[in-house]
């Protein structure tokens, strides 16, 4: 079976938070799960280094939109490595095969009739002398009142046009703009109502969205879809290839989304491969993204793939919730957030994938605290799984020189190893990262009951038959378990299987037991509870003296 996995592309304009990875992590567990068992996987994202974000930042810091991408992008590799992400290609917006791809695409959506030229009212500056892109209007969204900005409402994920603000302020200098013509292409989304209506429905029916993409997509398709400009007056970005359209780009409604396939066009390129083997009707895809990226995911990249007659519709969509911080919603704006780049210094990325998965904000917004983050890693990370591999570790290191006890294996414990492999597998491909890990926790501090029920520090002395298969079922289980979480604690995993001498097996039951354990390590450090005040510290103080 051939697997698609799309991750979202963060915008190149700051660092990553924990917001970011919370929303993407899904996408990586899926692509080790699936490598795992033998499917060909292709993982592709990229930094979005196109459009008015970037020309913000590069504003404020008096630099170039280059500098800002590179620098940004060069960050996201760092970080996404370090994390252990495991991308097939990880690209940029700014790249010449993208922009090559996204002009074919255009141009072939004018030859297929579904593009076309309309003259439009728009908002300009006067004090800036320059059409503002939509993120550069500011005002107040007219569905539900909030502070909004041109092109969505965060508060109602209402998708929005500039000239539908109240109270409409220019970004860059806080001068209300005044509204004159431009001419651009428009793309006729109406066209596709009744055929994204069906996809839809069956993407429903077979439950394979997250309910969140399901209720907000029928809302969008209920309102009516309307035909939306596609092309804009923006500094950087893609040239629209028509001419008369000089110094206009492509909008990102159709440029960023076109990044799952361009990027999969690149990878095919540089691997020698052919591209159409996952993008067809049978290949199997997930998206993977923050709920506020649904509606480009569930309706414009489909109307647009329908519209330029590309197959592999987004089969799986996988759109988490918002991940809040110390109870308050995640602001860039007033530093309210965690910085990846900064909680990678001190903490180990399994204790990052470990709690970001187990509090996932899969169908509600969950929270991250520095209290529960390291209580957390102490408590269930450290102190059940890590301590139930290290004693049982350490003990045969111990009592045994290293020598794993060649002895008869637990049925019952097989039994219900063989069973996790299938139940753990089920929630995985269902986008239940968040299940699958409980699962295997649920597991694991049944694994710790039966080393202290079986007593293997009494009978090592007076019943070693007994002894050695106690401690032979506890390495069974700590080597299918560094399999079993394998998408989750890769960097763990890893450890675990050094020690062991083993390898990865597939998804699938590991039976045959090591012989001789290899430096005997713990896999985690304890976490020192006064952290959690430095953090919290850290945080409050670095949030006030916030400048942007």
């Amino acid at each position: 079976m051939n697997i698609l996995i799309g991750g979202a592309w963060p915008y190149a304009n700051g660092s990553l938070h924990l917001g970011h990875v919370a929303a993407l992590l899904p996408g990586d567990i899926l692509a080790r799960y699936y490598r795992l068992k033998g499917e060909r996987v292709l993982y592709v994202s990229g930094s979005d280094c196109n459009g008015t974000p970037i020309s913000i930042r590069a504003n404020q810091e008096n630099t170039t939109v280059t500098a800002i991408a590179d620098r940004y992008h060069t960050e996201f590799l760092q970080c996404f490595n370090e994390l252990g992400f495991t991308y097939d290609l990880y690209t940029r917006t700014d790249a010449s095969h993208h922009h090559i791809a996204v002009q074919n695409i255009f141009l072939k959506l004018i030859e297929n009739g579904f593009l076309f030229k309309k003259r439009i009212e728009q908002a300009y500056c006067t004090v800036d002398h320059q059409f503002l892109p939509d993120r550069y209007v500011e005002g107040t969204c007219p569905n539900c009142g909030a502070k909004a900005r041109g092109d969505q409402c965060d508060n109602c994920s209402t998708i929005l046009d500039p000239l539908d603000l109240k109270d409409k302020t220019c970004k860059i200098c806080g001068n209300e703009p005044e509204i004159r013509e431009t001419e651009h292409y428009y793309y006729e989304f109406s066209h596709f109502q009744q055929q994204l209506e069906n996809f839809v429905n069956e993407a429903s029916i077979e439950g394979r969205w997250r309910e969140n993409a399901v209720q907000l997509t029928k809302r969008y398709l209920t309102e009516g879809l309307p035909d939306r400009a596609v092309t804009r007056d923006l500094p950087n970005g893609i040239s629209v290839p028509v001419d008369g359209f000089e110094g206009k780009k492509i909008y990102v409604w159709i440029e960023a989304v076109a990044g799952y396939y361009t990027a999969s066009l690149e990878w095919a390129k540089q691997n020698g491969k052919d591209v159409s083997e996952w993008w067809n009707e049978e290949a199997v895809s997930y998206y993977i993204h923050g709920k506020d990226n649904i509606p480009f995911h569930t309706v414009i990249w489909p109307a647009i793939l329908m519209g330029f007659g590309q197959e592999g519709l987004p089969t799986h969509i996988v759109s988490n919730e918002y991940l809040t911080l110390e109870k308050r919603k995640l602001s860039t704006s007033q530093n309210w957030a965690v910085w990846v780049p900064e909680i990678l210094k001190d903490y180990d990325p399994d204790s990052i994938r470990y709690f970001l998965t187990i509090n996932a904000p899969e169908n509600r917004d969950a929270d991250f605290s520095w209290r529960e983050f390291i209580y957390s890693h102490n408590s269930e990370l450290l102190g059940a799984f890590a301590n139930f591999v290290n004693r049982t570790l350490k003990f045969i290191a111990k009592s045994f020189n290293h020598k794993v006890p060649q002895a008869k294996v637990n049925i019952s414990i097989k039994l219900d190893v063989e069973h996790l492999y299938a139940k753990v597998g089920e929630h995985i491909e269902s986008g239940e990262m968040k299940q699958a890990i409980e699962a295997i926790f649920n597991f694991i501090r049944t694994s710790n009951r039966y080393f202290d029920e079986e007593q293997p520090w009494a009978t090592v002395n007076n019943q070693i038959e007994k002894c050695e298969e106690t401690l032979a079922t506890c390495v069974y289980i700590i080597q299918n378990l560094a399999q079993l979480l394998h998408p989750f604690l890769p960097f763990g995993c890893e450890k675990i299987r050094q020690m062991l001498g083993t390898s990865l097996n597939g998804w699938d039951e590991v039976a045959d037991l090591p012989t001789e354990l290899n430096n005997v390590e713990p896999l985690y450090e304890r976490i020192d509870v006064k952290k959690i005040e430095e953090e919290l510290q850290k945080l409050n103080e670095a949030s006030k003296e916030f400048k942007y």
